[in-house]
């Protein structure tokens, strides 16, 4: 489905949306449409405005919302990325059959709640100084591998290596600090989750072989991200680039898409305290992982021969980053806002394992 231009003054490129009919209609019972129509008033962007089927109301861009924006007349905006800064999902994989452990799932719920701090507020039994906290959120999951916290694997099926460049800490808040530094390892609270599933069904089995993926094995999702330290980053700079709206004389329809240039010093500072949030919540995935596989050992160990998790993919849906991709018949750089939207990696991209090519 598409939205013209022309359908309201003001709109600067067309809205585009992946849904069935009745997808669509139950969309209009919030206001997911008219935030993506707000969302094309923001200046430098590329193509449209599009939203996924799952689409619901958020902060600025709807929920499902992604939108690009050029790298030279475009803004950054972080309504568009999110006050959860990185929330992503990692997927593990097992070889441990639903039957073998069926009898002991109660006891690995207990001590994967155990090991996983969770719920309003919760902090962490690793606790960072303001120093060592920067230095993390500088190189990312690469932390969590140098403190034994993650393997080489891990990494690897990691997005973008579990780290974005650019961070910058100096751009963070003395508040955004204090709340990170006692954070990282914990799952929150809200829509977050740490669940033992069930491999069901496949569709694609090259794919499923080659992620280590089989029917009647048990897997694990990890659902969160950056905790109280993202959610502050975009807290301050919401409020920081209201002022940067007015500087630079950008209408918008909506508050809360409050933005600035990415060229400028405005949006540069956002770009480096984003990453420090992006970074932050690779680590943390990375941190709840092996604690989930310390719950597996726990309680699997001497009871199934192998119990040990292995990482299939981690990758963020809320989170702004600089990609290559094809627009029209040129391939451009271009800055992707995704909010509640995951990457979607054709064949041959960059940026994936060799193996899932």
């Amino acid at each position: 489905w598409e939205i013209s231009p022309d359908f309201r003054a003001g709109m600067r490129v067309p809205v585009r949306i992946f849904a069935s009919g009745s997808l669509l209609k139950d969309s209009l019972r919030d206001d997911s449409i008219q935030q993506a129509i707000n969302a094309t008033f923001l200046p430098g962007l590329v193509e449209a405005v599009m939203v996924m089927p799952d689409m619901h109301q958020g902060y600025g861009l709807p929920i499902g919302g992604v939108a690009a924006t050029d790298p030279t007349t475009g803004v950054i905006s972080p309504g568009g990325i999110g006050y959860d800064i990185n929330c992503g999902v990692r997927l593990l994989a097992s070889q441990v059959t639903f039957e073998e452990v069926k009898a002991l799932l109660p006891d690995l719920a207990s001590v994967i709640n155990q090991f996983c701090p969770s719920g309003v507020g919760v902090n962490s039994d690793l606790k960072l100084s303001e120093s060592q906290l920067a230095e993390a959120c500088i190189i990312g999951a690469h932390w969590a591998k140098e403190a034994g916290y993650a393997t080489a694997e891990d990494i690897k099926y990691t997005e973008d290596n579990g780290c974005l460049p650019g961070a910058d800490p100096s751009k963070l808040s003395k508040r955004a600090l204090e709340r990170g530094r006692t954070q990282l390892g914990t799952l929150g609270a809200g829509n977050h989750f740490i669940e033992v599933d069930l491999v069901a069904e496949i569709f694609l089995p090259e794919a499923a072989e080659v992620m280590g993926l089989q029917v009647g094995d048990i897997a694990v999702q990890i659902h969160t991200g950056s905790r109280g330290f993202g959610h502050q980053i975009c807290t301050d700079y919401v409020r920081l680039l209201q002022k940067a709206v007015a500087k630079y004389q950008i209408s918008l329809p909506d508050k809360q898409l409050v933005c600035a240039p990415i060229d400028s010093p405005e949006g540069q500072d956002y770009l480096g305290a984003m990453r420090c949030g992006a970074n932050f919540a690779f680590i943390n995935r990375q941190l709840l992982a092996n604690k989930v596989r310390q719950a597996f050992e726990v309680v699997l160990a001497g009871k199934v021969s192998q119990w040990h998790l292995m990482q299939v993919y981690d990758i963020a849906h809320n989170i702004g980053k600089f990609e290559k991709h094809l627009v029209g018949d040129e391939k451009r750089t271009v800055c992707v806002h995704r909010k509640g939207a995951t990457r979607a990696f054709g064949p041959g991209s960059e940026g994936i394992p060799d193996d899932y090519l």
